[in-house]
């Protein structure tokens, strides 16, 4: 049975899934800017992000189921750590975490043509850390923004697992959230790998599950010892993996 929905599935994404995600992309990318720019970025942003990501994920199909909502103070602002499985990780958080997010993103994307004029407009967050002047400029630039319930979304693997195990994490996104004195919001993505594994174009429907755990107070650990935070960061998002 699953070789014989496989094999019907493939025309279905090939020919009408793939194509519409990508001018659906653009017309959603669109949206956003203008809604942005017309109204305010919370309402581009749900245009752009939750609009697009639930409705590809409808038509994968994705089915999803999110626990610990109750965690999340919708007037908080939070860094958003997350493990890193796929590509669709970016619809499950946009789409289901239920907060308005920006994407930390490294300031050479700025220069792209498109992306870097769509992000800015939406609100994405851009940090030049290559000097010290600058990094301090980013950071009071996230400052402004990340008020009244917007939280910025960092995944610190770094990269995304090949084998959906939790890799190492890195220091970066404790450091921001120290930056920026916010708490922690730690979420665990499960079995979005089966969705679209890594490196590959081979997405196939199935089921993933979002659990939001408690908010992390960063006031709680020493800023000189970061791997404490890191460390307790990690085995809340790492609890419900296997789960």
């Amino acid at each position: 049975m699953k070789r014989v929905s496989y094999f019907f599935y493939q025309p279905y994404k090939w020919l009408f899934f793939l194509p519409f995600l990508l001018v659906n992309t653009i017309f959603f990318g669109i949206m956003a800017v203008i809604f942005s720019i017309l109204v305010n970025q919370k309402v581009g942003s749900y245009i752009g992000g939750v609009l697009w990501s639930r409705l590809n994920a409808i038509l994968t199909p994705m089915l999803v189921k999110v626990s610990g909502r109750e965690n999340v103070n919708q007037m908080q602002s939070y860094v958003v750590v997350s493990n890193h499985q796929s590509v669709y990780d970016i619809f499950l958080i946009y789409g289901w975490l239920g907060i308005d997010i920006k994407w930390m993103m490294k300031k050479e994307l700025r220069k792209i043509p498109g992306i870097g004029f769509g992000s800015q407009k939406v609100g994405h967050i851009f940090i030049d850390r290559s000097n010290s002047k600058r990094a301090f400029e980013s950071i009071n630039e996230a400052k402004r923004k990340l008020v009244n319930g917007t939280s910025v979304v960092i995944f610190p693997e770094g990269t995304r697992s090949q084998t959906g195990e939790l890799g190492t994490f890195k220091r970066g996104a404790f450091k921001i959230a120290y930056d920026l004195n916010l708490p922690i919001l730690p979420i665990t993505l499960v079995d979005t790998k089966n969705i679209l594994p890594t490196n590959t174009i081979n997405i196939l429907p199935g089921r993933v599950k979002m659990v939001i755990h408690e908010p992390i107070d960063i006031k709680l650990y020493s800023e000189k010892e970061p791997e404490l935070l890191l460390e307790e960061v990690r085995r809340k998002v790492s609890s419900a993996i296997s789960n």
